[in-house]
Parts: structure tokens; C-alpha cells; sequence
């Protein structure tokens, strides 16, 4: 049995210790946000937060997160109060398909945690998650205003 908690709630999964945590996450907790994309931490559809730090879960072995604090978009919220980068997508209406977006939006997080304001070169440098429809020029949009309200 492993121990993760799982946007705040403890979770035991009883899997195999090298099932990466994308499956434990979908198939056996299901907790939908992160997608499966390409399966070799390419595109970043998958990405979840590890204490903090983004991770793509479709290679990241489950052993290696227990005893962590695992974030996927379902917790990013607090309450009903939607995180401030989550409401720029909204408001600079991000998405399109919206596949790639959870992702997209804990990789954001992310990057405004380390760098409150970053320039549109920092933004493409640490924004290496794919977006299938091309919705980049809004995605740094959006990061900028979340930056603003100090996400």
C-alpha cells in the first residue's frame, strides 16, 4: 500500500510501485485532470504538481510521490474561489479544446511561484507544454495578467 495525499485528502492505492502516477491518479483514484497525451513527458498534458514542483505523471512512478502532496487542477481552487491563474484563462478566454489546459495552468502556477513577473522570453522558456491548437499567444497573455494580481 502507498500513501499520497491527493489535493488534500489522503489516499492508499494498493499498485505496483512503478505505475506511473498519471494511471494511479485516472484509473484507481479517479481524479480526471490530468490527461494522457503522449505517454513520454513530451507534451505536458499530464502534468500535475509534487510538492510543488510540476511533474509529468505519465513517467513519474507513483513510489516517487508517496508520502507527498500531489496538486492536480481539480485542487488548484480554494473553495469556490477559482487560483488567480485560473481565472485569467478564463477571463482571456485560453482555451480552445481545452485538452491541454490543466496542464498548460500548473505549469503557469508554477513558473509564478518561482518568478512573479516574468518577460514574454521567461514565459516560452518555461512554458514547454504542447498545445495542439496553437493557443500560446493567450496563454502568455493570461500568465501576465495572473501576474499581475500576484498569483
Amino acid at each position: 500500500m502507498l500513501n499520497l495525499t491527493v489535493n488534500g485528502r489522503m489516499r492508499q492505492v494498493d499498485v505496483e510501485p512503478e505505475m506511473p502516477l498519471l494511471w494511479v491518479l485516472r484509473d484507481e483514484l479517479d481524479v480526471k485532470g490530468p490527461k494522457f497525451g503522449c505517454g513520454i513527458a513530451q507534451c505536458g498534458a499530464c502534468t500535475v504538481h509534487v510538492n510543488g514542483e510540476p511533474v509529468r505523471s505519465c513517467s513519474f512512478p507513483v513510489s516517487a510521490a508517496a508520502g507527498k502532496r500531489i496538486v492536480t487542477i481539480e485542487g488548484l481552487a480554494q473553495g469556490s474561489r477559482l487560483h488567480p491563474v485560473q481565472q485569467a484563462w478564463i477571463d482571456h478566454q485560453v482555451p480552445q479544446c481545452g485538452y491541454c489546459q490543466g496542464g498548460q495552468i500548473l505549469t503557469a502556477v508554477a513558473l509564478l511561484r518561482k518568478n512573479p513577473e516574468p518577460s514574454d522570453q521567461e514565459i516560452d522558456e518555461a512554458m514547454t507544454n504542447l498545445c495542439r491548437c496553437g493557443s500560446y499567444a493567450r496563454i502568455r497573455t493570461a500568465i501576465h495578467a495572473a501576474a499581475k494580481k500576484k498569483a
